[in-house]
């Protein structure tokens, strides 16, 4: 049976709206798309770090009582579980401050057995972060040695700017072992400069040939050797746009998994299959945009495996 991985950074996120918490929830860009995953009864397993305080012992029961396996996270006791504020706007996009406090030996992990096809999402800053940096790379080579499906998210935001010329290597690199890129406009805009999906996808097929790529209102678009398209989005009224992305990411896994699709499979897939993966990842981003939840909720989860 195939497997489903996430390596990625974890957090408890602490939800202010006009100054005021509205709420605490585990958090970090790959946790949030394996909660879901898990709540799909998928075999989800997470790869990460963090303390063996409260905060750390609160997430890894949040994380199995939603059916995710922790056996090969870090827990470490030299340090803290990582908290983030998250301040929505008046568009209910979240803005970060962060508290860290880590030991000096980091992710020290085993290397699980992986098998052809299993999938490995992976990305944002902690994929790029350079004190983990050579375990995570580790771990994506050896997925990619034996022949892992692997998504690559950069989620790169604008506060870490100044630092995309030193960054910037380790991106590209993170590109070359995935066999499907996800990002948005604002990403690519970011790391390429570029202004649209064929601007972004001229700078990311030197890497990886297949792009999904998104857009907010504007939609999604899809881009392969074989095929091109753009998808709509529907209009709402978001609560929260954490875990948006993520579980955009966690849909496009779940009909990738669901649907049985290869990874040799993805640069000459139907517009059928397309279009089953896209609008997944569209309903699963829109239910987590409608709470301030990060996750999709049981309910939602139960009814789309029915």
């Amino acid at each position: 049976m195939r497997e489903i991985f996430g390596i990625g950074e974890t957090v408890l996120d602490i939800i202010f709206k006009n100054g005021q918490p509205q709420a605490a929830k585990p958090g970090g860009s790959m946790l949030n798309g394996l909660v879901s995953l898990g709540r799909m009864k998928f075999p989800a397993r997470f790869i990460s770090e963090y303390a063996l305080d409260d905060v750390g012992t609160l997430v890894d029961d949040f994380l199995r009582s939603n059916g995710v396996d922790t056996s090969l996270v870090h827990r470490f006791r030299n340090g803290k579980t990582v908290l983030a504020m998250a301040f929505l706007d008046e568009k209910n996009d979240a803005h970060y401050t962060f508290y860290r406090d880590f030991p000096k030996e980091r992710l020290n992990i085993r290397l699980p057995e992986i098998k052809p096809d299993d999938i490995v999402l992976c990305g944002s800053f902690f994929s790029i972060t350079s004190e983990i940096r050579e375990k995570f790379i580790e771990f994506m080579e050896w997925a990619k040695k034996n022949k892992a499906l692997i998504i690559y998210d950069p989620n790169f935001r604008k506060s870490h700017l100044e630092e995309l010329e030193k960054l910037r290597p380790y991106i590209l690199e993170n590109m070359e072992l995935a066999d499907l890129v996800r990002g948005s406009d604002e990403d690519f805009h970011t790391i390429f400069g570029a202004a649209n999906v064929e601007e972004a996808y001229e700078a990311v097929r030197k890497y990886c040939s297949c792009l999904v790529y998104t857009a907010n209102a504007n939609g999604v678009f899809v881009k392969t050797p074989t095929f091109s398209k753009q998808y709509p989005v529907p209009r709402i009224t978001p609560i929260s746009t954490i875990g948006a992305g993520d579980n955009f990411n966690a849909g496009m896994t779940a009909s990738i998994y669901k649907g049985n699709i290869k990874r040799d499979q993805l640069e000459t897939l139907s517009e059928s299959s397309w279009a089953m993966i896209i609008e997944t990842a569209i309903g699963f981003s829109t239910e987590v945009c409608l709470s301030y939840e990060n996750y999709i909720s049981p309910e939602f989860a139960e009814k789309h495996r029915r």
